[in-house]
Formats: structure tokens, sequence, C-alpha cells
């Protein structure tokens, strides 16, 4: 399997988050991606290869034209202003606030397309975002022209980030903009499966009401993790696309026993769906020991996964997106992969 990386990622380094009450280094380091390079690399599962540069014209259908004309935009915008560091929001339009047009001041546009203070943008944040959004298109096209599966390691993630707005460490959703690209490249349907810890609301918000792009999620209950406000098991998708979201939220403490019977579950209407094409949004943060998550799976379930992705029998596309506990990213992620390949 070859995987598609780009040592671009690491522009997007010292920023800060705004979590449980505290200003503190991000979770979402550059390490998380090297680690896993390294491992793919020990492992021998394939070529190495760096992105082609892709225009936006796939992202501008599932992202906002406002909102991906306002990214590149940041870090300028904030040192205008005399300031340094780390460009965070500190307000949001909320529920009673109008919402329905961005204010001019870099501090309102911050917190106009953002929905947390997860998304910090230092000087080198914009080129990160454009090289993950080229390395997930990069791979796609591995896929589109034969390949049965690749691997998109992408930094930062993206299934947190909606149509017109950042949070979770998320930006550009690379799924999403995968999952069209397939579409017109050919695609009649695509399945998105996102066993990422945390609920991929990004990526459901924006094909909420398609019925082309199928969106698995695998996820925290989120009546008790974050994002909170989406992913339950009753949000089913809306008009067209009513039937093809569907959510498997899951309570803490959940092992590999009840987590693999949802994989399960999610495969089989996965297939009764008939997507041309799958699109994975890996997360690993589903580990025992990841910082900020409360699941329990071993590193010895992580080629499980692989393998019964695998089963499915169909092109795979697999994009990187969460996992924090930075020593074992790199065998967890890697285990996926070479568990898909029969190898583990």
């Amino acid at each position: 399997m070859k995987t598609v990386f780009s040592p671009r990622h690491l522009g997007h380094a010292d920023q800060v988050e705004l979590v449980a009450g505290a200003i503190v280094p991000g979770f979402e380091l550059p390490s998380r991606a090297e680690y896993v390079v390294d491992r793919i690399k020990t492992v021998g599962l394939g070529p190495v290869l760096p992105p082609a540069v892709h225009d936006l014209s796939t992202a501008h259908k599932v992202h906002r034209k406002d909102y991906l004309d306002f990214l590149p935009t940041i870090w300028d915008r904030w040192t205008a202003e005399g300031r340094s560091g780390t460009a965070l929001p500190f307000t949001w339009p909320t529920r009673g606030l109008r919402g329905d047009a961005p204010p001019e001041f870099i501090d309102g546009l911050l917190g106009y397309y953002s929905f947390d203070a997860g998304c910090g943008v230092v000087e080198g944040t914009w080129d990160a975002i454009k090289s993950s959004h080229d390395v997930a298109l990069t791979a796609a096209g591995l896929v589109q022209a034969g390949d049965r599966a690749a691997f998109a390691l992408c930094r930062p993630p993206g299934h947190h980030a909606g149509a017109g707005f950042m949070g979770g460490y998320c930006y550009i959703n690379n799924a999403a903009v995968a999952a069209q690209w397939f579409r017109d490249n050919g695609a009649r349907r695509v399945s998105i499966l996102d066993v990422d810890y945390h609920h991929g609301n990004g990526t459901q918000e924006i094909f909420y009401s398609r019925a082309d792009v199928q969106v698995i999620n695998l996820h925290a209950d989120p009546m008790q993790e974050y994002p909170y406000f989406l992913g339950h098991a009753d949000e089913r998708g809306a008009g067209a696309g009513e039937g093809y979201n569907l959510n498997y939220p899951m309570r803490f403490g959940t092992s590999w026993e009840t987590w693999s019977a949802s994989l399960d579950d999610a495969c089989d209407r996965l297939l009764a769906y008939q997507p041309d094409v799958v699109v994975v949004s890996l997360g690993v943060d589903t580990f025992e020991k990841d910082p900020i998550s409360k699941f329990k799976l071993k590193t010895e379930d992580f080629p499980k996964i692989g393998a019964r992705i695998a089963r499915l029998d169909l092109p795979t596309l697999f994009v990187m997106e969460g996992g924090y506990a930075v020593a074992e990213i790199g065998v967890n992620a890697a285990g996926v992969l070479t568990g898909f390949e029969g190898r583990s």
C-alpha cells in the first residue's frame, strides 16, 4: 500500500488551545505524523510518496467559498493587529445572537468560522492545511488509478471541519474532499466510514442531505464526549439524504467486544448501500492509553479493524484523523493498514 505524506505539516507547530479551562500546548502535535510515517517505513508497508499540488476546486464543492477564502488570511489579519502567538477565537455566535453575517474584525471572524478554540493558527498553519488537502487528493488519485487501497497521512486532520467552520484541530475536511473527488471522477456512490473516537460532525454536516455519499460514524456518545452537539443515533440524514447517515454512539469505557460489534453492523450497512469506493476516516484515538479519549481498545485490536474493512472487498482510501497517544499512534495506525493487507 502506498502512503502519501508531506513534511509541510511541520509548519503547523507550537500552537496552543483552550481546553478544560486552561490555555495549553496543542495536543495535535507534529510528532503524531512523524511517528506514523516512521512506523510505515519500519514495517515496509510500501512507498511513501509526496503529494501533487491540487487547486481548491473540489474543496469548494464541500466548503463555503467565504470560509475557504478566510483560512489563508488568518495569520496576516492576526499579526496586522500587532499580535504574535497563536490566533484563537474567544467568542461565538450562539443561540440568540446573529450568525448570518461575518464580522469585519479578526476576533469576530475567528468565532464566526469556528465552534471551539482548538483550531489555533500560527504562521505555517495554512501551508500545512493546504498540504494535507493535497495529500488526500493525491492518495485518492492512486485508488482511482487502480490501487486497491492507499493511505493519506494527513495532518492537520479534517473530519470536524464543516462546510463553513473549523474545530477540533480540523480546517479542511480531507475525507469529504476526497469523497467529492471520487464522485466527480465517476464513482456513483461513496461511503465514508469514520472510526475515530470523536464523532465526525463536520463530515455529517456536509453530506447530511445527500444520497450519493453515505456517512457512518463509530464514536463516543455525544451525551458524554466532544463534540457534544452532534452524533446521536437518531440523526439519520434529511431530505434526499435521509437514511444515509448512520451513527453508533458508545459510552465511556467501551472495549473491543462492543466496538467491534458496531463495526460489523456498520460494514453490513455499508455493503447494502453498494458504494463504488470507501473512504475511511482513520482515527486511532480509541486506544486505551489515548490522553483525551475514554475507550479501551488495545494495540492488538487495530489490525482486526483493518482486516474487517478488507472484507468489504472495495477500493479503499484511508485518511488520517485523530490519535494522541504519541508513542503508540504509529504502531496502531500501521496496525490497521497491515491488518487490511493481511499481514498481521
